[in-house]
């Protein structure tokens, strides 16, 4: 049937309209009985027909539906035993195809198979008759290589040989073959130790080269450098043999052994004939007798330098409170150059070694795990880390640092002992000298390629700077600038008392002599400028030693020298010189304060106090006088440029501009408080902010930095004193002021506007500020 007989017979069964009695009365119940019920067992027995109609009526339209759907099932059902068909048809086909490849494989392999057994039997036959051969005309490198070729056959092609046609043949080729390996091995091996004991180089690389063929990596590598280990021995012999008739030798020899011993070439036969892996062995064995050697340079070196004994008398010296013999500083220079020298080649050796061994592992564990690779690396760290000569270095480093130290203290002392500050020079000898011997000493340790021995010589360095030298340095600030005889000798004796009790107990050098005001005023005063001078001198030259120490550390990182860990220490300890810098900034601080307190606050404090005895409330007539006639800021101008003409000639343009700076902020707040006991008269005010002006204009001319911020409250004081009435201020003040930012608050207005004789009271309270 079609699907449009399909939907006729719905339409004729499923219609609503015949299901509820159309007119063929599919329905048993009509509409008209329905509506005439009024009982409920009528209406349930009604509902109960009506709901078994339609079950019946929705059953005949799924029959309808599938009976639609039959022929289609059919049609599906030949498909897809036709694709079943196909399917079971290519897969016996494929399944003869594999079969068929299977064979093939299999007699692929067993033709190689059989090519390989009679090659591995042509080859056996063919080292038979080479290495009889080669042995009777004692060329035991191609006897080697037919050894080498034998050992590389395929054992189990060996075997199945045996069992053929021709296994007599085979076990009598085998077995002479055998004890051709074993008498090759026996003799290859004694001419190598004959050669070793010899010293014949080119017999030793011959038979160097055979032992890897016959499976001998081990005993060739260990016997090889046997031979470079008598090679290392008797240089370091030689070099080591005229010291004994010289009571002191050149640094050079000491360090010469070292570098010889490190410069034996044989890796390119390593790599050649070993293979990569093999060169870690070979250094583990060279490593013991450089041990050796090394140790016997050491100690050569510490009993030519008897370096142990100033080790101990510079130990004791340091210690506090015990006096014994010191050694005199400039003894100990050559003895520290030679010892950073040996330390920069031992550490040049050790880089030279991780270098080489590295590379030759990256080439033998390109394909291996990851644990093998763990291995050697750390087999690498133990070879480097825990052999004698690292051991013997660091105990070297170990004395050598308290001793660089101590160079350092006693130079630093010896150049503030020699203290001299000439004519015409702002700062003394001392702060160049000390600041030289303090850049030698830490680019001596640098030089020894150590970052431990950097980091502590840089922290010693602060040290002596940081607590010895700026003590040297507060003590001659101590004695203070004189401004009278009385006080200069009270000054001089207080810090005399201070000094000596601060040598007692430090156990510092410092020239009591300068400090005790014996020196005549002018003498102490350029001596109170020369060290300010030295503070503010010493302050940058920290900086630039910052800066240039960062430098070379720079470049010796780039060299490959330290890990990144070292470098992280050494950026801390120059960190530490920041604040050094800054704590000799603090002192100079300290120190200007000082002088401006001492010598300039107590004489510029009475030239402003004279303002009082000038009258500001004046009129024309005064003011006109005034005019031709300035009463007060000439004469303090004159008074300021004599008081700081000293200063100018023995300050450094720096530190006389902040000097200058301080003189400005107190002539601001003492005139200030000056102004405002006064009282001013309109002309009064005018004159008030001439004056003003012209000691702005001086005080601007004689110092680079600006000032006008420090007179900014009096310059509106002189504003507001220059106003022609009261209520004038609101044109300047709140919305109105414009870009004018007022110091003034609105009370200090009033009291400014309160000094004016001709303001009256009730006006200025009634200001709204």
């Amino acid at each position: 049937r079609s699907l449009c007989g399909c939907g006729a017979v719905m339409d004729e069964v499923g219609s609503p309209s015949r299901r509820r009695g159309g007119p063929t009365g599919l329905s048993a119940v009509q509409s008209d009985t329905i509506e005439g019920l009024t009982e409920l067992e009528d209406l349930e027995r009604v509902y109960a027909q009506l709901c078994a109609e339609e079950n019946r009526i929705e059953c005949a339209n799924e029959l309808c539906f599938c009976a639609f759907l039959r022929p289609n099932l059919q049609l599906i059902e030949g498909d897809a035993v036709q694709l079943s068909g196909m399917i079971n048809f290519t897969c016996s086909l494929a399944e003869n195809v594999s079969s068929k490849v299977r064979q093939l494989d299999l007699t692929k392999k067993r033709l190689y198979q059989a090519i390989q057994r009679a090659d591995d039997i042509l080859d056996l036959k063919f080292c038979t008759d080479g290495v009889q051969t080669a042995l009777r005309n004692q060329d035991y490198e191609q006897a080697a290589a037919h050894i080498h070729r034998y050992l590389s056959l395929d054992q189990s092609v060996i075997e199945l040989s045996k069992q053929g046609g021709e296994g007599s043949a085979v076990e009598a080729s085998l077995a002479l073959l055998q004890e051709a390996e074993r008498n090759l091995k026996a003799l290859v091996t004694t001419r190598l130790e004959e050669a070793v004991a010899t010293g014949d180089l080119p017999q030793v690389e011959r038979f160097f080269k055979i032992l890897p063929l016959l499976g001998l990596h081990e005993q060739g590598l260990a016997r090889f450098a046997q031979y470079l280990c008598s090679q290392v021995g008797a240089c370091v012999y030689v070099r080591l043999k005229p010291w004994t008739h010289q009571v002191r030798a050149d640094a050079s020899l000491f360090n010469l052994p070292i570098s010889i011993m490190f410069k034996q070439r044989s890796t390119s036969l390593l790599e050649t004939y070993y293979g990569p892996g093999r060169l870690h062995t070979l250094l583990a064995h060279l490593q013991k007798e450089c041990d050796k050697q090394a140790q016997k340079i050491v100690d050569k070196f510490i009993q030519q330098r008897d370096y142990n004994n100033k080790f101990q008398v510079i130990q004791s010296s340091m210690m506090r409170g015990m006096t014994t013999e010191k050694i005199e500083p400039r003894y100990l220079d050559p003895v520290l150059c030679e010892v950073t020298l040996m330390n920069s080649r031992a550490e040049l050796y050790f880089r030279f070694l991780r270098r080489r061994i590295v590379a030759d592992f990256e080439v033998a564990d390109a394909m291996a795990d990851e644990t093998v690779i763990q291995e050697h690396q750390q087999s690498l760290e133990q070879l480097l880390k825990n052999c004698q000569l690292s051991r013997t270095m660091q105990e070297l480093i170990g004395y050598y640092i308290p001793m660089e130290e101590y160079y350092m203290r006693e130079s630093v002392n010896k150049a503030v002992a020699m203290d001299t500050a000439e004519v015409g020079q702002l700062s003394s000898s001392m702060v160049d000298d000390v600041f030289y011997i303090v850049k030698k000493c830490i680019s001596r340790a640098l030089t020894s390629n150590s970052s431990d021995c950097v980091c502590a010589m840089i922290n010693h360095a602060t040290s002596v700077l940081e607590t010895d030298f700026r003590e040297v340095l507060v003590c001659k600030l101590r004695a203070g600038y004189p401004f009278s005889a009385l006080q200069d000798l009270q000054r001089g004796v207080s810090s005399a008392v201070s000094l000596m009790q601060s040598s007692l107990q430090h156990g510092k050098i410092t020239n009591l002599t300068q400090t005790l005001g014996i020196e005549s005023q002018e003498q102490a005063k350029s001596a109170y400028l020369v060290a300010l001078n030295n503070v503010e001198v010493c302050s940058e030259n920290i900086s630039t030693l910052k800066k240039n120490l960062e430098s070379d550390c720079a470049k010796l990182f780039s060299q490959g020298v330290g890990s990144d860990h070292a470098k992280a220490k050494i950026d801390s300890c120059l960190s530490d010189l920041v604040n050094t810098s800054s704590r000799f900034k603090d002192l100079l601080q300290e120190g200007l304060q000082e002088l401006n307190n001492t010598s300039i606050r107590p004489q510029v404090k009475p030239w402003i106090s004279s303002f009082l005895s000038v009258s500001h409330n004046i009129e024309e007539e005064e003011f006109s006088e005034y005019e031709a006639n300035d009463p007060w800021v000439q004469q303090l101008v004159v008074q300021l440029e004599q008081l700081m003409a000293e200063f100018k000639v023995g300050l450094s343009p720096v530190i006389y501009d902040t000097l200058t700076s301080l003189m400005t902020s107190l002539i601001a707040i003492e005139l200030e408080k000056t102004v405002f006991k006064c009282t001013f008269s309109r002309l009064g005010g005018l004159q008030f902010d001439k004056e003003l002006r012209a000691l702005v204009a001086y005080l601007s001319s004689v110092t680079s930095w600006t000032i006008r911020d420090k007179f900014a409250r009096l310059t509106q004081m002189a504003t507001i004193l220059n106003l022609e009435r009261v209520s004038e201020i609101l044109d300047y003040w709140g919305p109105n002021s414009g870009p004018l930012t007022w110091r003034l608050t609105p009370a200090e207005v009033r009291q400014v506007l309160a000094l004016r004789v001709d303001f009256r009271s009730e006006d200025i309270k009634r200001l709204r500020l």
